[in-house]
């Protein structure tokens, strides 16, 4: 009997938890976070958007060609929040500068306004905020 194949999100929930990525190596990483606007439909579409379906192969590549190891967007109604990982040498306004002159990435970003409580024209880095740490357990 062939067993069902599923996605490996598939069993991942807000009450089960999400896998975390292994790395061999020390990483760091960035916390930021944006505003959609308050429009159930289009913040459905932004979701869509993201799917592995429909989202732009392009800026998958130039995320990955930047040297971002992995990405994470969470929701909670309007505010999104993202997680970036990156090795230790990695250098945030390097790689967003370079991520800006990729093929299609102000095009998606532009796209991406429609939905995001932002001015059309700017840049990813200029969109999201960083958040600070407040807490770390593992310093306590």
């Amino acid at each position: 009997m062939r067993m069902p194949s599923f996605n490996k999100y598939t069993m991942e929930t807000t009450n089960t938890g999400y896998r975390v990525q292994e790395y061999h190596q020390p990483v760091k990483r960035y916390c930021q976070t944006l505003d959609l606007r308050d429009d159930p439909q289009l913040i459905a579409e932004y979701r869509r958007r993201h799917s592995q379906e429909k989202v732009w192969k392009e800026i998958v590549a130039g995320i990955r060609e930047v040297g971002i190891l992995e990405m994470e967007i969470y929701i909670l109604g309007t505010r999104l929040f993202m997680i970036v990982e990156t090795s230790l040498d990695f250098d945030w306004d390097t790689a967003n500068a370079r991520l800006a002159t990729l093929p299609r990435q102000q095009e998606w970003e532009d796209y991406m306004s429609i939905f995001q409580l932002t001015k059309p024209g700017v840049s990813s880095a200029e969109k999201w905020q960083s958040m600070e740490r407040m807490f770390h357990l593992y310093d306590i």
